[in-house]
């Protein structure tokens, strides 16, 4: 029987053995539910662990205590010796086990941070994974609007460059670093006479006349990477010369070597013909001056010696050989102030009748003078002059003279032929507002050397005793005088399928007097 002042302690003992196990219930319980909150959490986990094993552990060790007590309040001590070895080294394995969960604690903490850290980074790789994902899915949803507005631009940028390329008046042209031409637009093979399928064959080298403007254009190519507004000659399919203002940039690649160039080349010929042109037409102007003054100082001699050569003729016989001279004198006296009346007319010191003039009437009568001449050498004449031509103003016999000059000249350039044709055509140009008339031949032509110098004063590449050197001058000076121009191709581009044709065309352009309401005005079509 257990004596009294014991039973405090073994009252104590069950009741903390009794509030053990509540307590560790308790604590199970708690970390059970962290457990169901936050399954992913680590701590949680080993918490839970921890209470079940300290649970496990309170209730042996409460167990064993209040079967203590029990059996010694009953007497039994000797069963207690039995049990308790087993009872106690039941207790000694939980307390390894809650000694072994606590020693590696600090291990299964740094695990779960390694993994807490990982998964972090998984996080934040899986947050930039929606982020890109939802991108591509906004890109994808735009991606043909895109794809479309693009395309769009590059369309539009293209077809620019090909307006530009296609459209332009000047030579545009690329090659390669070998000098190749790899494309031309239409401009440039037009300007050098070549078709489509010539151009790939086709080298800066054929097309440069001189070697040196190559070589200077090459080495500003590598030099400077540019050229700018260089003079050069080139020389087109047919052998004739144009000359060119160029313009050109390099093509740069990718390591920064000169892989070829792009360039424009512009067409002076015609700005230096106009420019020789002026030239001639000052000289003329000076020559003209001149020759007025040197004109009224020989009539006057002139006249005074046909008139006394005229007086002696009646004082000798027919048969004489001082009326043969004199008659000499007089037919070269005569021939000289044709000369004379001849740099008159060219100086425009003669006067002149200013009337209405159709100017396809003036045509119609030259043609029907020289006809039967052209005919006798196989010349056949072709008028194609416009209806309803409206009038000039002028002097028709003056106008009548320029074209008997230029059918005159005409027939001289074929008469060595034996045969050609002769085209005289008339038409209204409504931009300028001016008639214009074409004399064209299908002679030998005008050779480059010589086309700059036909206006001049006694220029003239007929035989001695055939020609003046003053019919072109004289015609120059009266078309001048009526306002007009005159100008010459040679060869002549056929104005419709833009082929070059041996011969040579005058083309004289007047004003209009009165522009008429209604008229169709066309050019005429070369027979």
């Amino acid at each position: 029987m257990i004596s009294l002042p014991f039973l405090p302690t073994i009252i104590t003992d069950i009741a903390g053995s009794v509030a053990d196990v509540v307590f560790a219930f308790l604590a199970l319980r708690y970390a059970y539910l962290l457990t169901r909150k936050q399954p992913e959490n680590f701590l949680w986990g080993f918490l839970f662990y921890f209470c079940a094993v300290l649970a496990i552990f309170s209730i042996s060790r409460a167990a064993g205590h209040l079967l203590k007590q029990f059996l010694f309040m009953g007497g039994h001590r000797e069963t207690w010796h039995v049990i308790s070895p087993y009872s106690g080294g039941f207790n000694t394995l939980l307390m390894i086990s809650v000694s072994a969960v606590t020693l590696f604690y600090h291990k299964g903490v740094e695990a779960y941070q390694t993994i807490e850290q990982k998964a972090a980074k998984l996080k934040i790789a899986n947050l930039r994974l929606g982020e890109a994902a939802h991108k591509l899915k906004d890109l994808n949803l735009t991606l043909e609007e895109k794809v479309k507005e693009r395309t769009a631009e590059l369309s539009q940028s293209e077809e620019k460059f090909h307006h530009l390329f296609s459209a332009s008046k000047d030579m545009v042209f690329f090659c390669d670093n070998s000098q190749n031409l790899k494309d031309i637009n239409e401009s440039g093979l037009e300007m050098l006479n070549y078709n489509t399928e010539d151009y790939p064959s086709l080298n800066l080298h054929d097309i440069f006349v001189h070697e040196g403007d190559l070589d200077i254009y090459l080495e500003s190519m590598h030099r400077d990477g540019y050229i700018k507004d260089f003079e050069a000659e080139f020389k087109r399919k047919d052998g004739s010369i144009i000359n060119v203002l160029l313009s050109a940039s390099a093509i740069v690649g990718d390591k920064g070597n000169m892989i070829g160039c792009e360039g424009i080349a512009k067409d002076l010929t015609r700005v230096k013909t106009i420019m020789e042109q002026l030239v001639s037409s000052e000289k003329m102007v000076s020559v003209g001056q001149m020759a007025a003054g040197v004109a009224h100082e020989i009539n006057t001699p002139l006249g005074i010696i046909l008139g006394y050569a005229q007086l002696m003729m009646d004082d000798f016989d027919k048969d004489s050989e001082v009326y043969q001279n004199l008659v000499v004198i007089e037919r070269q006296t005569k021939a000289s102030r044709k000369i004379v009346a001849d740099l008159l007319k060219f100086s425009r010191q003669s006067g002149s009748v200013r009337e209405d003039i159709d100017l396809n009437e003036v045509l119609r009568d030259v043609s029907a003078v020289t006809e039967h001449n052209l005919s006798l050498d196989h010349i056949y004449v072709h008028l194609d002059l416009a209806p309803q031509l409206p009038l000039v103003v002028g002097d028709a016999e003056k106008l009548r003279q320029v074209f008997v000059n230029l059918i005159n000249n005409a027939h001289h350039a074929m008469e060595e032929q034996g045969s050609g044709d002769l085209y005289i055509s008339s038409w209204f140009d409504p931009v300028k507002k001016e008639v214009v008339a074409e004399v064209r031949d299908t002679g030998h032509g005008i050779p480059d050397t010589v086309r700059a110098r036909i206006f001049d004063p006694f220029f003239t590449t007929k035989a001695v005793g055939k020609g003046t050197g003053l019919g072109l001058s004289v015609s120059y000076g009266i078309i001048q005088d009526h306002g007009g121009v005159i100008d010459v191709e040679s060869p002549v581009k056929d104005k419709k399928t833009g082929e070059t044709r041996q011969g040579t065309a005058f083309i004289i352009r007047l004003p209009v007097l009165n522009e008429p309401d209604a008229l169709n005005p066309q050019h005429p079509i070369d027979k």
